[in-house]
């Protein structure tokens, strides 16, 4: 894939290093174009990111190969809900790994997603802008290749559909407490004053005698941030049985992540990409007569 850019007036007699660090490549991409790619060019002619570059040039590279990925290629079902050459989400049902770990070794999304790749003739690594725990569903937005994973990372913003357990007063809330680990656990978190600064807001769409529907939307990125800070509150989750919720109603903790937002890494445009509850969720959601007055493309 080929990169062009346009250099504006304000740029004339910019170094080309500097020139293409404002246009949002990243420092480790360049010195990979400069020593495995094929290097840069000015409207066609080689040039070094130490020499200047002039107002209406076209500059242009190519992305370097994409490194070899030790993630084995298996025909795992994906919903992909949206695909282009820079980014792509994926819709990962409750119980599907994100990536390959010592307790999940394999049939993850990323094996799905390099035989995805493998099955159409194109190369890439599996690059997640945002995990999920294994039990939530929900979106991932992916990066297609190295320029497009920091301009992703830094730009995406996720809103998570949650069931919690108790009846909330609706509207506008939000969790301010310190998250850390819980002990010697390695999986547990919880509040703590040795914790690190964490933020979830969130708003409770509807409430009923035994559960509320909330939407989050985390403003730090601590492990179990969202789980933790409910329970906090005193209305864990429901079926989070690490966080005091109970598996009455369902088996796995009731969280979706159902809406990402990101800006498009060359476009600049603003995109939004949902998908809706799943069956389990919804059917909870459902009993209790959640889904009213509320409308999910309002999130």
């Amino acid at each position: 894939m080929e990169l062009h850019y346009q250099v504006p007036p304000e740029a004339e007699g910019q170094r080309l290093g500097l020139f293409l660090r404002t246009q949002g490549v990243t420092a480790g991409l360049i010195k990979s174009v400069k020593h495995q790619g094929e290097g840069f060019f000015a409207d066609g002619a080689p040039l070094h990111t130490n020499q200047p570059v002039h107002t209406g040039q076209c500059i242009s590279f190519a992305l370097p190969p994409e490194r070899d990925t030790s993630v084995i290629p298996q025909p795992i079902p994906l919903t992909i809900v949206y695909e282009d050459e820079f980014a792509a989400v994926l819709d990962k049902p409750a119980g599907l790994a994100v990536h390959p770990t010592l307790n999940y070794p394999d049939h993850t999304l990323a094996n799905g997603w390099i035989h995805y790749l493998q099955s159409r003739g194109r190369t890439g690594v599996f690059r997640p802008v945002n995990r999920i725990d294994k039990n939530t569903s929900g979106l991932v937005l992916c990066a297609q290749n190295a320029f497009a994973a920091p301009l992703l990372a830094v730009s995406a913003q996720k809103c998570y559909l949650a069931i919690v357990q108790g009846s909330l007063p609706l509207g506008p809330g939000r969790v301010e407490a310190p998250i850390g680990r819980r002990g010697d656990s390695i999986i547990g978190r919880c509040v703590t004053p040795t914790g690190k600064y964490s933020l979830t807001e969130y708003t409770v769409l509807a409430a009923g005698s035994r559960h509320s529907l909330l939407a989050c939307t985390p403003r730090t990125g601590r492990t179990h941030q969202i789980r933790v800070h409910m329970a906090y509150i005193g209305h864990p989750l429901a079926g989070d049985t690490l966080y005091g919720g109970t598996t009455e109603d369902l088996s796995r903790h009731a969280l979706h992540c159902g809406v990402v937002r990101f800006v498009h890494p060359v476009t600049h445009r603003p995109l939004r990409v949902s998908c809706p509850l799943p069956a389990d969720m919804l059917a909870l959601a459902q009993s209790e007569h959640l889904l009213e007055g509320w409308q999910y493309d309002r999130l």
